[in-house]
């Protein structure tokens, strides 16, 4: 009978990889140079773990057809001393001269069952780290930008928000106290934070920045989007009351009219945001003066007064109108006072004169508080007078004390070595 000649198995297709690769690529968004890379080491792995790790290996990766082949890279020696690295001239072939290498291709299927286990490890590693990386480049672009997510969880009060591909963290120094968020509610988050972690990428959501609100603003005014309107200026108190000082660059858009929109709807989208915190769009002047009287609306403003050294602005409001220029709790002249960098004194029409006479006299006794140091401190660097002589009685009863508290044979004062003294 004839011989049986086995049929050789069929060796994988090697385009089946590179649309394995691809898939992957679309599946985990993961760039496919990085996965080539990853099949890259996870052969080199694969090929020391069979050879020793001492042996050397070059891997050859098609980029278009994702074959590869990997080669036993030996030096050409005429004496052979560790045959994993070295290759005689005769067996290498007479081109080769000696300190040339010798690349031999070896079969992946030869590298044995632990070998192909490790470049699986290797490969879903690299996989891993790939993913991270691309989650943590993906909102770094993102950083200071707003991003939706969904409540997952809470741990020690802080909120882990479910954003799709990864989880962010929303910790309660960012949250709004009287903001209420249940599991499943979806949010709108500022990214705050992009760090890179052992357990990965780490995305920090904040709702109570300024930035919040500038990006809601942004997203719902096309006059910001588009560079006609600006915002100048932010000052908030996170869940209850904001200012945003706008400015337009053309004389023929209102900005505050375009922040507001038709009947306050676009406006009135941002504070649904916030769960219904109050905004104040308040018009910005280059003007200081004029700048503060805008800030402090809805309060109008008589006079303002300006201290530019100490940054103190004394402003004169009417006197049924003092209540609202301060505000609740002093909200409105707190955050009008943020807004423009100045430090605001708010009296009202019938006291003004005495609390200008007040704070003026207070100037001029910090000045003359202020003023004998600086002369004498100026005058003994100029005349070079010498530093006082001390005490030699207080040297005395320095030393004394040093003894008594820090040398133990001495006698403490209360001893029995004091009362004998005082008897004797």
């Amino acid at each position: 009978m004839p011989a049986r000649t086995a049929k050789a198995k069929a060796a994988p297709d090697e385009p089946t990889l590179r649309e394995s690769l691809r898939l992957l690529q679309g599946e985990r968004a993961i760039p496919f140079d990085m996965l080539l890379e990853a099949l890259e080491a996870a052969l080199i792995s694969a090929y020391k773990r069979n050879y020793g790790a001492e042996a050397s290996a070059i891997v050859a990766i098609d980029r278009d057809t994702g074959e590869y082949k990997v080669y036993h890279r030996r030096t050409v020696a005429d004496e052979i001393v560790d045959p994993k690295l070295e290759v005689t001239r005769r067996e290498a072939g007479a081109k080769y001269e000696p300190g040339d290498f010798y690349d031999e291709e070896v079969a992946p299927k030869e590298f044995g069952r632990i070998a192909a286990q490790t470049a699986k490890q290797v490969i879903v590693q690299r996989i891993r780290e790939a993913e991270r990386d691309t989650i943590f480049n993906e909102y770094s672009r993102k950083l200071h930008d707003l991003v939706s997510g969904t409540v997952q969880r809470y741990e020690q009060r802080n909120m882990f928000v479910d954003l799709g591909k990864t989880e962010a963290l929303l910790p309660l120094s960012e949250q709004v106290p009287r903001e209420n968020f249940r599991i499943n509610d979806r949010l709108i988050g500022f990214v705050l934070d992009v760090r890179k972690t052992n357990k990965g990428p780490q995305i920090v959501l904040s709702r109570a920045a300024e930035g919040l609100v500038q990006r809601l603003l942004e997203r719902e005014v096309p006059e910001i989007e588009d560079n006609i309107v600006e915002i100048m200026a932010i000052a908030r108190e996170p869940g209850s009351r904001s200012k945003v000082a706008v400015h337009s660059h053309r004389s023929d858009v209102d900005a505050v009219g375009a922040c507001l929109g038709p009947k306050s709807s676009r406006i009135a989208s941002v504070s649904d945001e916030l769960r219904g915190e109050k905004i104040d769009i308040i018009r910005w002047s280059s003007d200081t003066v004029t700048f503060i009287h805008n800030a402090l609306a809805p309060a109008k403003v008589l006079g303002v007064e300006l201290f530019e050294d100490e940054g103190v602005g004394l402003v004169t409001v009417p006197d049924y109108q003092l209540s609202l220029a301060i505000g609740r709790e002093g909200q409105n002249v707190r955050l009008a006072a943020r807004l423009s960098g100045w430090r605001l004194d708010i009296t009202s029409e019938a006291e003004a004169d005495d609390a200008r006479a007040r704070y003026l006299a207070e100037r001029e006794e910090r000045a003359a508080v202020g003023a004998p140091d600086e002369v004498e401190v100026a005058g003994s660097a100029l005349e070079g007078e010498e530093t006082p002589a001390i005490d030699p009685e207080l040297i005395r009863k320095l030393e004394e004390f040093r003894r008594q508290m820090f040398d133990p044979t001495s006698p403490q004062p209360g001893s029995l070595a004091d009362a004998d003294e005082g008897s004797s």
